[in-house]
């Protein structure tokens, strides 16, 4: 079943398609998923002056020009898993080197002790999870692939495993123009990350992240556009384990 038709419908959509299935139990137990974007407008979004001059809502997505103007959700959120879809749109930023990132989260380097770079064309956005730019799930067309947590893994007084924990395991990006499916648990310190099913970030520990926060989707100079965001919450008698049973 496709994430768009089985899991990124609209809220009147979403709530038949849930009551019609018949999934696992585990399932079942865990709190319902509900739309963070309408489809039709900026309701449940802080629009100020800025974003409402870039940010549109287009064959029921949201598009952003490129220009500047973060959009976040007037909710804040603590546990939580957040799904969605999203596409680069429009040029790029223009061809720029960029590094490779070593499994560890430190920068490969040549025999000389230089960044090892590959060219590429620049795209850059991310989703701020809990109001904290630094707990960033960065979009973009670096070879290490979309999911990164950079304010994390770029912070040398993290611990070690944090550092690593935030690199993507693989780049899952598919082609630019082609929608991406973008799965994020976060719940306590720890971040899971799910990229086209592909499981690129996994238990990475977050240390002094912020309780609860709102959700925002970053202006980086980059033409976007994101549809099908759900998230469903977990009280905490309810947090399921660690699993990748949601990319059903």
């Amino acid at each position: 079943m496709s994430f768009r038709v089985g899991f990124g419908i609209v809220a009147a959509t979403t709530v038949g398609l849930l009551q019609s299935c018949s999934p696992p139990k585990t399932e079942r137990d865990r709190p319902a998923p509900v739309p963070l974007f309408n489809g039709v407008d900026f309701d449940g979004w802080k629009v100020d002056g800025t974003a409402a001059e870039h940010w549109r809502v287009v064959d029921g997505e949201l598009d952003f020009d490129g220009v500047e103007g973060d959009l976040w959700t007037t909710r804040s959120f603590e546990d939580f898993e957040v799904r969605l879809e999203w596409r680069w749109e429009g040029e790029s930023q223009g061809p720029r080197r960029r590094p490779f990132i070593e499994p560890d989260g430190d920068y490969r380097l040549d025999e000389d002790g230089e960044q090892v770079t590959m060219l590429v064309e620049e795209r850059d956005s991310g989703i701020y999870l809990r109001g904290n730019s630094k707990s960033q799930v960065n979009l973009w067309e670096w070879p290490a692939g979309s999911g990164e947590v950079y304010g994390y893994r770029t912070d040398g007084s993290m611990p070690a495993a944090t550092r690593a924990a935030a690199t993507p395991l693989l780049k899952a990006d598919r082609p630019v123009g082609e929608w991406n499916r973008l799965a994020i648990r976060l719940v306590g310190e720890t971040l899971d990350v799910w990229l086209n099913d592909q499981h690129v970030i996994v238990a990475c520990e977050l240390p002094g992240v912020p309780e609860s926060g709102p959700i925002g989707l970053q202006a980086h100079g980059s033409g976007i556009r994101f549809r099908d965001l759900l998230i469903r919450e977990f009280p905490i008698e309810a947090v399921p384990p660690m699993s990748d049973d949601h990319v059903e």
